[in-house]
């Protein structure tokens, strides 16, 4: 599949790759900054941003098309960024096509299998009645129901966009997504990658656990983790500034 990408900068490529329910205006705003030192390529993954819907999705399936976007760009000695769905992308990435990359950058993501712990922003996107509203305000109120968290509502909302005057529409295949849940918490089949890897974890998450590093060192053979403190599972949005310090610092040295 053809991805939806926009380019920043020049240099050495980096490819960033965001995490379930965002798409490539989540990273802009480091995508800027990055671009300073980098040919940046912000990608919207299969079903999600301005990229094309499918019935189909799966790691194997997002990879190859990031994979497309390197042949058509010609890309290699690539810096390859996922954030969440997105870190997975980039390991089945680096799976596959492991002679194209220069270094790895995995944001608060394992391979392994996740239980199910969407049900609560599934239903907030749900209890977004897009055909009556006809504000974002009406449904940060709706969501507001089932969603706490005003990042969290904030960063599902910025998918809403009018799809004509006075409708709302979601830029994000939620009824696919739904379904797939599975296939997205699905573990990540890996043998050893050799390409220098950071791992990224917040403080305050609890998708990167410490028993995990063991297996996590036994598939990276040459692999850092890193924690920043004081962040959620949002680090680059969290703590941008030591997020955006601990990135470059792996990736120009």
């Amino acid at each position: 599949m053809k991805l939806h990408y926009r380019e920043i900068g020049e240099g050495r490529p980096m490819i960033i790759l965001h995490g379930l329910f965002g798409y490539s205006d989540n990273w802009q705003t480091h995508g800027k900054k990055l671009a300073e030192y980098y040919r940046v390529i912000l990608v919207d993954l299969r079903n999600h941003g301005h990229s094309d819907w499918s019935d189909d999705i799966s790691y194997q399936l997002m990879a190859d098309d990031v994979f497309e976007i390197c042949q058509e760009l010609k890309l290699e000695e690539i810096h390859l960024v996922g954030h969440s769905m997105g870190g997975k992308v980039a390991m089945q990435f680096a799976k596959d096509h492991e002679e194209l990359l220069e270094k790895l950058v995995i944001v608060d993501i394992g391979f392994k299998e996740y239980p199910m712990h969407h049900e609560h922003i599934l239903a907030g996107i749900h209890a977004v009645d897009l055909p009556k509203i006809t504000a974002r305000r009406q449904a940060e109120k709706q969501m507001s129901e089932f969603i706490d968290n005003m990042g969290v509502k904030q960063f599902l909302l910025k998918n809403l966009y009018w799809k004509e005057k006075g409708k709302l529409a979601w830029r994000m295949n939620v009824a696919v997504l739904e379904r797939e849940m599975p296939a997205i918490l699905a573990k990540i089949n890996l043998e050893e990658i050799a390409v220098p890897t950071l791992l990224i974890r917040g403080e305050l998450s609890n998708y990167i656990l410490d028993e995990d590093f063991e297996s996590i060192e036994a598939h990276f053979i040459d692999v850092e983790i890193k924690t920043i403190k004081n962040a959620g599972h949002w680090i680059h949005a969290e703590q941008p500034d030591e997020f955006l310090d601990t990135l470059l610092a792996f990736c120009l040295r």
